[in-house]
């Protein structure tokens, strides 16, 4: 799987943000990723993949305090190859990153064309207080451009706790059916839902997800993916 390399930093973040800490990094072990599928065989480094998916997103994707080869787009790589799609997923997850940050790099990360572009973003602008319509504008951007340079987007919806207020956290996570129906976006409702609320799936700092919180990540992800390349 290519990735982008990033600064891998743990955020400080409260307890009282313990379900919403997973958009801003995790990770897993490579021993407990899925056997690829001998039907798909293993592509060597000069090879192009039939399909192309792009996650953009911050830490949540780029593997934040486990190894970045079970983040959950690696784990989503694997779990395909393993159905016999013959696809690279790329992980353009950076740390830290917010919805105005992938803008500003989307289209580099699109240099090579996509056929699913993930959005995974919009976490980090609640955790910092960003307004709610300035990360709307910058998510409607990402999912235009993505739409224009060919690719079916995906957008991962994200819950947020509410110490900015319960009016806030609702208007957050309003965002995201909002720009999905109109900009023509796949929604993934709460995509960190499950992994957010148990404290099973969480690394000993209580804020970054298992190996096995990032395999719910990705089976979460999977049919949803399957759909989206199936259809293209």
């Amino acid at each position: 799987m290519q990735t982008f390399d990033s600064t891998r930093t743990t955020t400080a973040v409260s307890t009282a943000l313990l379900a919403f800490a997973l958009i801003v990094g995790c990770g897993g072990t490579a021993t407990d990723a899925p056997a690829v599928s001998q039907s798909v065989p293993a592509r060597s480094p000069t090879s192009e993949p039939d399909r192309r998916v792009v996650v953009l997103g911050d830490s949540l994707a780029a593997g934040l305090g486990l190894p970045e080869s079970e983040a959950f787009p690696a784990v989503v790589e694997a779990r395909l190859r393993d159905r016999g799609f013959d696809v690279e997923v790329v992980n353009a997850g950076v740390s830290g990153d917010t919805s105005a940050g992938g803008l500003a790099r989307l289209d580099w990360v699109l240099q090579r064309p996509a056929d699913v572009l993930v959005v995974e973003l919009g976490g980090n602008d609640a955790l910092r207080g960003q307004p709610v319509d300035t990360t709307e504008a910058n998510l409607r951007e990402i999912v235009r451009r993505g739409r224009a340079a060919g690719a079916r987007v995906v957008l991962l919806g994200m819950d947020v706790p509410t110490n900015y207020g319960s009016d806030y956290a609702s208007a957050f996570a309003a965002i995201y059916p909002r720009v999905a129906e109109d900009e023509g976006a796949v929604l993934v409702p709460g995509f960190v839902r499950e992994v957010g609320s148990d404290p099973d799936l969480l690394q000993p700092d209580g804020l970054h997800p298992t190996a096995e919180g990032q395999r719910r990540l990705a089976r979460r992800l999977v049919p949803t993916l399957i759909e989206a390349l199936d259809d293209r």
